[in-house]
């Protein structure tokens, strides 16, 4: 189920939190409940990605993008991800979120959130984002125009542009 009580939770504490600049780095923290655990008594892998949400979903809003997207009646969706898992989290134990864009391309936004405990990064994870409207992907220089931030992107980090081009190569859809 969705953790949709810790989600207004983070929304009522974020709504007057200070804006941050368009890659500007959102932290915020969370805890591991009983019921996101697995049977190995840690924290879930799908559980993860939902609580990397929590931090994503008020990053959206510092940035002015929830408004820009209530604003012009867009969507925002994930196109693509892909998660390092390094630490166990356990039950009770306290997480530090830290959650930011880190550039674009002509289709595409890219967002990387890592979870830290005590001092050690226990996941990261990359996200490629779009932004839609009724006739499919808006492109990001429409959105930072939305946001009177019309800029370029910074170069992407090789470790991401890695990953576009080994996303570019896979076969879509998959062989059956």
């Amino acid at each position: 189920m969705y953790p949709i009580f810790r989600m207004a939770k983070e929304v009522i504490k974020n709504r007057n939190a200070e804006p941050l600049p368009l890659l500007g780095v959102h932290v915020s923290h969370h805890r591991c409940w009983p019921w996101d655990l697995d049977f190995w008594m840690e924290l879930n892998n799908g559980r993860t990605l939902t609580i990397y949400d929590l931090g994503r979903i008020p990053l959206s809003m510092r940035m002015g993008l929830a408004s820009a997207l209530q604003k012009n009646k867009w969507g925002m969706t994930i196109a693509g991800s892909s998660v390092r898992y390094r630490k166990r989290v356990r039950m009770f134990d306290r997480v530090e979120i830290r959650s930011r864009a880190v550039g674009w391309d002509d289709r595409f936004i890219y967002l990387v959130q890592s979870m830290w405990r005590d001092g050690d990064c226990t996941s990261q994870a990359l996200y490629r984002s779009a932004v839609t409207d009724k006739n499919g992907i808006v492109a990001p220089t429409r959105v930072l125009a939305a946001l009177n931030a019309e800029m370029q992107s910074p170069e992407l980090p090789d470790w991401v542009k890695n990953w576009i081009a080994a996303e570019d190569s896979r076969i879509w859809p998959p062989e059956m």
